[in-house]
C-alpha cells in the first residue's frame, strides 16, 4: 500500500531484457536511487515506480533492481527505458496518509492533452479511457505516475473523459512530471473507494440466493 507521496526520483540506468529479447519476454531493470533506500531496506521489499508496485529482487549501496513481467510493460508507461521515474516506499502501520490510499496496481494509461503554466501552477489535462472514466470525479483523487492529485474538473465524452488538474509548483519540480509533454502517455490509477463503491451497487441488482436447509440454514415452516 501507498500514499501517492514521492519520497524520491530516481533513475532506470540499466535495461536488461528476459529470454534474448523475445516479445513476451519481461525485463529487469535497475534504478539508481541516491539517498533512497532506507537502513531496513531488504529483498522482496515493495517500491513504487511510477505508480507501479514492485518487488526488490537486488540491492546495492544506492541502486536497487527489480524484474517487470511482459503483462506489467503492456499497461504501462516508462518502465522499459531509461530515464526517471518517480519512487515511493510502501507505507508502513502509523505513517501519515499525506495522499490518498494508492495500492500501486496500475489501472490503465491515459494521454497528456495539455501542460502548461497557468499563473504560479501548472494546468494538466488527461484524456481518461472511457473504461476508467466512470471512477473519476470532481475533487475526487487520481495517481498519475505514482503521484497522488486531486481532479479539478471533467468533462465527458464519448470515448471517455478529459481531467483537469492544477499542479503547484513544489508537485513538479520534486516528481518526474516537469518532464511530461502533450502526447505523452501516464500511467493512472483510479481512487479504490470508488472500486469499492461500484462493486457493492453492481451487487445490489443481483438476487440474493435463496437459503438451502441442507447448507445448515435454518428454513421457513409452513403449516
Amino acid at each position: 500500500m501507498f500514499t501517492g507521496i514521492v519520497a524520491a526520483v530516481g533513475k532506470i540506468v540499466s535495461v536488461s531484457p528476459f529470454n534474448h529479447g523475445r516479445e513476451d519476454s519481461g525485463v529487469h531493470l535497475v534504478i539508481q536511487a541516491d539517498g533512497f533506500l532506507r537502513g531496513s531496506s531488504k529483498l522482496g521489499d515493495s517500491i513504487a515506480i511510477q505508480g507501479a508496485c514492485m518487488t526488490v529482487v537486488e540491492l546495492g549501496p544506492d541502486s536497487f533492481g527489480v524484474d517487470v513481467s511482459r503483462e506489467s510493460l503492456n499497461l504501462t508507461a516508462g518502465l522499459d527505458a531509461p530515464g526517471e521515474v518517480n519512487l515511493e516506499h510502501a507505507l508502513r502501520m502509523g505513517d501519515t496518509l499525506d495522499g490518498h490510499l494508492v495500492s500501486g496496481h496500475v489501472d490503465g494509461l491515459g494521454t497528456v492533452r495539455l501542460f502548461e503554466p497557468a499563473g504560479e501552477s501548472w494546468d494538466l489535462r488527461i484524456h481518461v479511457p472511457a473504461n476508467l472514466a466512470k471512477y473519476l470525479a470532481y475533487k475526487g483523487s487520481i495517481t498519475v505516475n505514482g503521484v497522488s492529485l486531486t481532479v479539478n474538473q471533467v468533462d465527458d465524452h464519448a470515448a471517455g473523459c478529459e481531467i483537469r488538474i492544477n499542479l503547484i509548483p513544489h508537485t513538479v519540480q520534486v516528481t518526474t512530471l516537469k518532464h511530461i509533454e502533450a502526447g505523452d502517455r501516464v500511467n493512472l490509477e483510479i481512487d479504490m473507494i470508488a472500486r469499492y463503491v461500484e462493486r457493492m451497487v453492481g451487487l445490489q441488482h443481483v438476487a440474493a440466493p435463496v437459503p438451502d436447509a441442507r447448507d445448515g440454514a435454518v428454513g421457513r415452516i409452513d403449516s
